[in-house]
């Protein structure tokens, strides 16, 4: 999935849809839908049947107030992707594949005048791909290096060019603590 012309102008790049234009009714991006059931196939496997929900909060850059996703249903889920680490090889399971509206557009530059927020809504309607892992990456490399793999897989199979600088990729970490599991002879951490 592309995202916008990277430098435009700012609101040359929207439409009635994606604006919330009195009258418009939410579309299904088609090649959204096949980028991410590719996406599936070549990571992990599509279910039966999925589900579209409709997700509402408020956000200045959303004007539609909503964004549609899959909860429960996703497009895919149970696949895996392998990928080479200096401590061999190791494999991270994805729980869902999903494809969603992005809620959010890029603000303009973040000018302030006379306590007015402009907004570039070029990104408003611009797809995204969101794939969930199982909690199964260990370490720093194991998370750089999945996402190595997931984009080079993203590019090989056309779906994405997958440019972090450009927005088209982007990884969120969530990070859990824990303490270290005791040795087997209860000694102390492992």
């Amino acid at each position: 999935m592309r995202g916008p012309v990277p430098d435009a102008e700012p609101n040359t790049h929207t439409c009635p849809v994606c604006l919330a234009l009195p009258g418009t009714l939410p579309t299904i991006n088609r090649q959204a839908v096949e980028h991410v059931l590719a996406t599936g196939a070549a990571i992990g496997r599509r279910p039966a049947t999925t589900r579209w929900d409709r997700k509402n909060y408020f956000y200045p850059d959303l004007p539609k107030g909503y964004q549609i996703s899959q909860y429960d249903l996703p497009l895919a889920s149970h696949g895996s992707l392998t990928f080479e680490t200096t401590g061999g090889r190791s494999r991270s399971g994805s729980r869902a594949l999903t494809w969603r509206r992005t809620p959010q557009a890029r603000p303009c530059g973040g000018r302030r005048r006379h306590a007015v927020s402009l907004v570039d809504f070029n990104r408003a309607g611009v797809p995204l791909m969101e794939i969930v892992t199982e909690p199964e990456i260990r370490t720093g490399e194991q998370a750089r290096r999945y996402a190595e793999e997931l984009r080079l897989l993203l590019r090989a199979i056309d779906v994405s060019d997958a440019e972090m600088e450009n927005g088209q990729m982007r990884v969120e970490a969530n990070v859990s603590l824990r303490l270290r599991e005791p040795s087997p002879s209860g000694s102390g951490p492992k």
